[in-house]
């Protein structure tokens, strides 16, 4: 018999009404806006309102200024207004805000409040910024052979040897010993210590000479390591712009692809990803009157350097101190890095854990030197583009602050904390320190805006194809089946509402190919209603009762079509989980869409054939 329980109406209906409630943002377009966010330090009081008076002394009407995150939002009503506002803001501000153009949503609180978001639209509907970046992975295996460098000094300076000199070439790394025996036992001593390295003893006239590079597969390792750390520092930097959805993937041997969707201020997102911070710990030389005095007089001790602290006296003016040239840990022996509070002052600092090797040289740092001052410097590279006599240069700009120096108390190895920080920052350089710095410098090798205009085209065309393909479906289906081609229809639309709201609900990324996806289910989702339809008219040629066949035809549909679409779905799940990209796009959408569509082609058209046909005993035709 025709049969549909009572509590899988009411789950039909909750499915409906959730999928309505969470399709619904999509209606509200995104607005341009100005996002700002402070460089260091939290957001100063009143800085909402001097804004909006700032904008409205320029003529910009219209602007609305509201909190987000840490830093502001300002929703703009054009892209005119936009572009004008940032101009503006960056030149009130100064450097120690970031004035960045974005897309903000529209969508009301309420509705927002129960989670409803809209889908997450690609670079090619939204538009962004598309970069190509090269790893310069010479440079990375150039810095670990400096880290090497300082090992091997201290295991020849550990094991008691007395006249030795250990530079680095171009080649690898050069000791010089002053007798055959040394030669010897230093080779052995450090072939153990150092298995990544190969040694040899080159002619060099009197053969006492030992040189030592990275084996081939140590130097492959360091070189993909400095892509892979790359790619993780680059996703660090990436969260705090505040991208929805980022694509960052890695190109052959040593390029990253980066992907910004709604980005639209190219030259702050370049400065965003190629800014990298870190710490340095370095000894104190002598105490904040001699760094006064050797500022005034220009002579430095050969082996200091002249540093600043972060903090001011009264006058405004920077506070001068002297710090040994040797690092004694940074950011690459860096392991893990929390936000915490001091738990003696209540001040916000980062807990810091080192690996094996940078807690053994603050271990022996600070056993040597308790009583005795160490600094931590907080080091930022940021890249900039400069015009130049009409030509641009890229340079860096290192900004070196010192943000603490305390006395040592005790010795401590690998487990410590920083403190010196605001809560913002402490937050910001523990996400930064947890991948370190930069592995190897990188390079932008291309670059490509994709224009909201032409995403927003995209996306016109995207609509219109599944819409069109909705519609001759439709009309079809009604002038072919008649009363099932409308229930059809009413199963079709709910599955177009169920894929929409899935999508927007767990944040999937809406593509190009996406929208190919989606039309493809539409097809799948056909296919299932032809073959209830086509087994409902079959089991009427065979004498069948109306309700007979109509349940028979559920039925027996129902086996074939999920074997169809389990098929499709493994290979929807290879494209999402072993494709990138566009490929991805349109796995993730194709699952989404086999799953929605086997729910509504075999339960929701058969509860809306029960609710039409069931209560009808007596039925003598069906009109399919």
């Amino acid at each position: 018999m025709l049969e549909f329980p009572k509590w899988k109406y009411a789950v039909m209906f909750l499915v409906l009404f959730a999928s309505a409630l969470y399709s619904l943002p999509n209606l509200y377009p995104k607005q341009p806006a100005v996002q700002i966010s402070v460089t260091r330090g939290a957001i100063e009081e009143g800085l909402a309102a001097r804004i909006d008076q700032r904008l409205k002394a320029e003529g910009i009407a219209g602007a609305s200024v509201g909190p987000d995150g840490d830093g502001l939002i300002v929703r703009l009503p054009g892209t005119d207004a936009q572009t004008k506002a940032a101009e503006v803001l960056k030149q009130e501000l100064g450097s120690r805000y970031t004035v960045a153009l974005n897309l903000a949503s529209s969508v009301p609180a309420w509705l927002s409040g129960l989670g409803g978001k809209p889908m997450t639209l690609g670079l090619d509907l939204q538009g962004g910024v598309h970069f190509l970046m090269e790893v310069d992975q010479k440079a990375a295996l150039e810095k670990r052979e400096n880290a090497y460098l300082d090992e091997i000094r201290g295991a020849l300076r550990d094991a008691k040897f007395g006249d030795y000199d250990a530079s680095r070439g171009v080649d690898g790394i050069a000791i010089r010993l002053k007798n055959p025996q040394d030669l010897l036992r230093a080779e052995s001593l450090l072939m153990k210590g150092f298995p990544a390295l190969q040694f040899s003893q080159p002619d060099s006239g009197n053969g006492l000479l030992l040189k030592a590079q990275a084996t081939p597969a140590e130097a492959k390792r360091i070189a993909d390591g400095a892509v892979d750390q790359n790619i993780t520092i680059l996703r660090n930097r990436i969260d705090a712009l505040g991208v929805s959805e980022p694509v960052i993937q890695r190109q052959g041997g040593n390029r990253i692809i980066v992907q910004l969707p709604g980005v639209q201020d190219t030259a702050e997102a370049k400065d965003s990803i190629g800014a990298t911070a870190t710490l340095e710990y370095r000894a104190q030389i002598g105490d904040l009157g001699q760094a006064a005095e050797a500022l005034s007089s220009g002579i430095v001790p050969p082996e200091a350097r002249l540093y600043f602290m972060r903090e001011t006296n009264p006058d405004g003016s920077r506070i001068p101190i002297l710090l040994s040239r040797r690092v004694i840990v940074s950011g690459d022996q860096l392991v893990d890095a929390t936000p915490i509070s001091d738990p003696q002052t209540g001040r916000p600092a980062v807990s810091i854990k080192l690996d094996a090797s940078g807690g053994k040289r603050m271990f022996n740092h600070t056993l040597e030197n308790v009583g005795k001052n160490m600094a931590v410097v907080y080091v930022e590279r940021v890249p900039e583009t400069k015009i130049v006599g009409g030509q641009t240069v890229k340079t860096v700009r290192i900004n070196e602050d010192v943000i603490n120096s305390a006395t040592i108390q005790g010795v401590f190895g690998k487990d410590f904390q920083t403190t010196g920080l605001d809560p913002q920052e402490a937050e910001r350089l523990s996400k930064q320190l947890k991948a370190g710095a930069l592995a190897a410098p990188m390079d932008f090798v291309q670059e490509r805006v994709v224009g909201p205009s032409l995403g927003a085209e995209n996306v016109k065309r995207g609509v219109q194809a599944v819409l069109y393909s909705f519609v001759f479906v439709m009309v079809f289906f009604v002038l072919y089946y008649r009363m099932f081609g409308l229930i059809t229809n009413i199963a079709l639309l709910l599955n177009l509402l169920l894929v929409v709201a899935v999508m927007s609900l767990f944040g999937a990324t809406l593509t190009l190919p996406g929208f190919a996806g989606i039309a493809l289910t539409v097809g799948m989702s056909v296919d299932a209603n032809v073959l209830i339809n086509e087994r409902i008219r079959e089991e009427l040629r065979l004498g069948n009762t109306p309700l007979a066949s109509i349940a028979a035809g559920y039925d027996k549909a129902s086996g074939t079509i999920a074997d169809a679409n389990v098929t499709a779905l493994l290979g929807g799940i290879a494209m999402a989980a072993f494709g990138s990209g566009p490929i991805r796009g349109f796995g993730i959408t194709l699952i989404i869409g086999i799953l929605t569509s086997m729910y509504t082609a075999v339960s929701v058209s058969r509860g809306v054939a029960t609710l039409i046909y069931g209560g009808r005993r007596k039925l003598a035709k069906l009109s399919i």
